[in-house]
């Protein structure tokens, strides 16, 4: 589960403890003759350059073969940059980067967003604000530039999105429904065929503010139980505690679909 909660800018010696791929100076040997190696700790400077330090940094554990060259992420975020809303949360964009360098990945930009309340996260990909690809031959400055003003000139479409899930109330029946769906979003439709999840237990908020019955209340409970692991399950005649999500890939894979599901119903 990425770590969202940090309120200052971390150091190169800290995103080198936690993501030390990041600072790769050369590329996998057997990558193509073509390939230009970018370490991602250039990005990570000319990222700073335009205002967005890191709050965060991880990477995917590897094989031999491809130790220290594998996928890795930052995150980062704007201090300038914040949405006030009118009931008190404060929510700060962010700037998803992964990237690796072993051939197979280009420098891929995600949204997320950063809610204070809950010191939460969560990732946006949706058709008005889909992932900005960079590939590493050809890289300047100047393109990085252009593409992160794009994706910050799109940031209304996000508070438009949060907005319209604020203002719509959900009934019981579905919210039920929510939950439900929303568990497709972690667990193979094979395996939801063969576990029960306590429903009510799912859409309980742990913290007074998301109490309510808005869609983006509901939403935050749901999203911060399912990768924080807060919550069980039957599986059989055996009671089990759904575990924390800490691989990266899958927290945005979660956090994607869930968010996806979530505007399905703020329509």
């Amino acid at each position: 589960m990425l770590n969202h909660n940090s309120t200052e800018f971390l150091t190169p010696e800290q995103i080198r403890k936690l993501a030390p791929t990041v600072f790769s100076s050369q590329s996998a040997p057997n990558v193509s003759k073509h390939y230009t190696h970018i370490p991602t700790s250039v990005i990570m400077e000319d990222m700073q350059k335009l205002g967005w330090g890191v709050v965060d940094a991880k990477q995917v554990k590897a094989r031999s073969a491809s130790k220290g060259f594998q996928k890795h992420l930052l995150v980062f975020r704007n201090e300038d940059i914040r949405i006030e809303g009118e009931d008190g949360d404060i929510v700060y964009p962010q700037i998803l980067l992964t990237n690796s360098h072993d051939g197979k990945n280009a420098f891929t930009f995600i949204a997320g967003l950063f809610r204070m309340i809950c010191e939460n996260g969560l990732v946006i990909s949706t058709e008005q604000f889909e992932n900005l690809k960079m590939r590493h031959m050809g890289y300047t400055f100047e393109d990085l530039q252009t593409n992160i003003h794009s994706m910050v000139e799109r940031l209304p479409l996000t508070v438009e999105s949060m907005n319209l899930m604020k203002n719509k109330i959900l009934s019981e029946q579905q919210k039920h429904e929510f939950a439900q769906k929303s568990l497709e979003s972690r667990f193979p439709k094979e395996e939801l065929a063969r576990i029960k999840v306590d429903l009510e237990d799912l859409l309980t908020p742990t913290r007074e503010e998301d109490k309510g019955d808005n869609l983006w209340n509901v939403f935050n409970v749901i999203q911060e139980k399912l990768l924080g692991g807060d919550f069980r399950y039957e599986y059989g005649s055996k009671q089990r505690k759904a575990r924390k999500i800490k691989n990266f890939q899958q927290d945005q894979k979660i956090n994607i679909n869930l968010f996806n599901t979530a505007l399905q119903y703020a329509a």
